[in-house]
């Protein structure tokens, strides 16, 4: 048996296949490949591979894997990158701008924010942020650009504060939801991921599971689209005798409703609180 799972995912699932699976941990960030190799030494059950999940048939290729049984996507940015300040992910301090999960690529966080036109930058935070004052923050970037190139996470907080009206930073950190934005395009997080769904959907074996574990609303949202559209829903007229459309499913959902921490893991890991899990079988 095998599965294939994030690289960072714990000890527990190795345990598991220690004697007759394997465990398959892909990450795009070598720093968290390293650490989860340190954290798992002592199982000879897993497979570590720098790449991104987005590519999981040619990964699974490369390993003469056809099938396998298991899959878990874990989203987004890991506590690793966010409490590793010099990445450049937390709007907490002063660092470098970058929010790249893979060091290697070339775009960055200074690359997006000091060269994307306001426009594409209003988009983008108002997109992938969900933030009502993208406009006036894509405008104050532009504007403070002309001066002095944008190159730590203080200044653009700065910028950000002075772009939202007092009266309305209540609701957490005011920088929260920019930074979420320019870190998913930095990274394309969200368009490539309708197709990684179903990738991993057609690599798993019969009755295989994909779980995907979110943490905010606009990956969550894509998810589930995600799975709706793998299972599959005739839009033939009703009053048509069979089905003409074409409508194929690939399996079921599992979880009707997402699958969120107990109160007693909210506590001890105070992360898990956005998190939610969703699931959906192949047949």
């Amino acid at each position: 048996m095998e599965l294939f799972g994030g690289a960072g995912h714990s000890k527990e699932i190795a345990k598991r296949l220690s004697e007759k699976g394997k465990l398959i941990g892909i990450d795009r960030d070598e720093e968290a490949l390293t650490a989860a190799k340190n954290n798992l030494k002592e199982f000879n059950n897993i497979i570590y591979v720098h790449d991104n999940h987005d590519n999981i048939k040619e990964v699974l290729e490369k390993l003469n894997i056809e099938k396998v049984d298991g899959i878990l996507l874990d989203l987004g940015v890991s506590s690793y990158q966010l409490d590793e300040k010099n990445r450049g992910f937390s709007y907490l301090g002063e660092n470098i701008l970058d929010m790249r999960m893979d060091k290697t690529q070339t775009l960055n966080a200074q690359m997006v924010v000091n060269t994307y036109s306001e426009k594409d930058l209003a988009n983008i935070i108002y997109e992938y942020g969900e933030e009502k004052f993208s406009r006036q923050i894509a405008k104050n970037i532009c504007i403070e650009r002309k001066t002095n190139p944008i190159n730590t996470t203080k200044q653009l907080v700065e910028i950000i504060e002075k772009s939202i009206p007092k009266s309305k930073q209540k609701d957490g950190h005011p920088a929260k939801r920019t930074f979420q934005a320019i870190r998913i395009e930095v990274n394309d997080e969200i368009k490539p991921l309708y197709q990684t769904i179903k990738n991993s959907i057609e690599c798993l074996e019969s009755k295989g599971r994909l779980c995907v574990i979110t943490f905010h609303s606009l990956e969550d949202r894509a998810v589930k689209r995600a799975f709706i559209g793998a299972q599959g829903k005739c839009t033939c007229p009703s009053d048509l005798p069979y089905c003409v459309c074409g409508a194929k499913s690939l399996g079921k959902i599992i979880t009707k409703k997402p699958i969120i921490a107990s109160k007693e893991e909210q506590l001890e890991n105070s992360r898990s609180k956005s998190a939610k899990l969703r699931i959906f079988e192949k047949y």
